[in-house]
């Protein structure tokens, strides 16, 4: 994650983290947006949450239903559904993903089968760092939303959820440790 167009502090506690994040715009409405952060929390714990589909939902804000529906070795397809409150209004959107776990490379890559996007694909990449003694989590998100779907506005709350999300997996995976 290089050229980061910005980095957003969070605290929680005596626990300071700055998150980076990239935003690229694409044609038609399609955004890819990263974010990073960089935690103590083990590879192992870290790996465990990301990969307990079914609980997810638990674990992320905004994240209404997380459900494995078929597995196989290092494929598996869910199913989610989000939800966001926008200027007062409820608006969800559900997907059915194709995942495929590489977990010698800390790196779960999702792409859509269907759902209320026309893209949605990324991935969560979990990256040891030089002294051994942290990981980057790493999540990537292209997405393109619908016609009816306003990008612009949902452009700055994806922002927000990346690094909301970053922050629920570490503080679940430093949870599991204890």
């Amino acid at each position: 994650m290089n050229n980061s167009q910005g980095s957003v502090d969070h605290s929680e506690s005596n626990d300071y983290r700055t998150i980076e994040q990239t935003m690229e715009k694409f044609p038609g409405g399609t955004r890819r947006l990263a974010a990073q952060l960089t935690t103590t929390a083990t590879f192992d714990s870290l790996w465990n949450v990301l990969t307990d589909y079914d609980r997810l939902n638990i674990y992320i804000p905004n994240l209404l239903l997380s459900k494995k529906i078929y597995k196989k070795n290092n494929n598996v397809h869910l199913r989610q559904v989000g939800a966001q409150d926008f200027l007062g209004i409820k608006f969800s959107a559900e997907v059915t993903i194709d995942l495929f776990e590489e977990k010698e490379l800390g790196l779960l890559k999702f792409s859509l089968i269907k759902g209320d996007f026309r893209k949605f694909e990324g991935s969560w990449r979990i990256k040891k760092n030089k002294d051994n003694s942290k990981n980057s989590l790493i999540y990537d998100l292209t997405v393109q939303g619908c016609q009816w779907m306003p990008i612009g506005m949902i452009e700055k709350r994806l922002k927000n959820d990346l690094s909301e999300n970053l922050i629920a997996v570490e503080k679940q995976a430093k949870l599991s440790i204890i």
